[in-house]
């Protein structure tokens, strides 16, 4: 397998657990107070928040994989199980909308948990066990530009696709997670018992 198809192969689901349809709202809305200014200032720690979490838990999670002698195996099967049930809960209920507003929040909640969330971390950690780490780390760090550029634009791109449009958009997004999800449980479940 080449460079490309490997990035390829982790984008798509990284994209789909990052979810920036799902976020934008969100970002909109605790935001909307702000200067300018501090709107971008708050998309950017957000993505440098995401960005550094995501990376910092694949390598540590492969320490942590090593020193508990957990195989991928395992983490593909409990990982998978884990985003199944985070799609299905925000398929049926939507993601918490915070109460909070301020300058303050590119770091938390926009960076972590909304950007680099529990889907995201387990994601990542599972691609990098399967495709190792420069894909994993380059699509995140093209996602997360396209985070940036989203939140960036968010007043036009939510004016072009209205709130029920990003609510949908997130919702399918999730429904391809839930997808992803299934397919690590099952592809687990083979390498354990020696199918594949």
């Amino acid at each position: 397998m080449n460079q490309f198809e490997a990035f390829f192969l982790t984008f798509i689901p990284i994209m789909v657990a990052i979810n920036v349809p799902g976020v934008l709202p969100i970002y909109i809305s605790i935001s909307e107070k702000l200067s300018q200014a501090q709107k971008r200032r708050v998309a950017l720690h957000s993505v440098v928040t995401a960005f550094t979490v995501a990376v910092v838990f694949v390598f540590l999670g492969q320490v942590m994989f090593n020193a508990l002698r957990i195989q991928v195996e395992d983490f593909m099967i409990g990982g998978g199980i884990l985003l199944l049930v985070i799609s299905i809960v925000e398929i049926v209920t939507g993601r918490v909308k915070t109460g909070r507003s301020g300058p303050d929040l590119g770091a938390v909640p926009l960076g972590t948990p909304l950007l680099a969330g529990p889907a995201t971390l387990t994601t990542a950690l599972i691609l990098a066990g399967t495709y190792g780490y420069i894909p994993v780390i380059l699509s995140l760090i093209v996602v997360l530009v396209l985070a940036w550029l989203s939140f960036t634009w968010a007043e036009v791109i939510l004016k072009i696709v209205g709130q029920n449009g990003a609510r949908a958009v997130a919702k399918v997004a999730y429904l391809l997670l839930a997808a992803i999800a299934v397919n690590l449980v099952k592809n687990g479940i083979f390498k354990v018992i020696g199918l594949k």
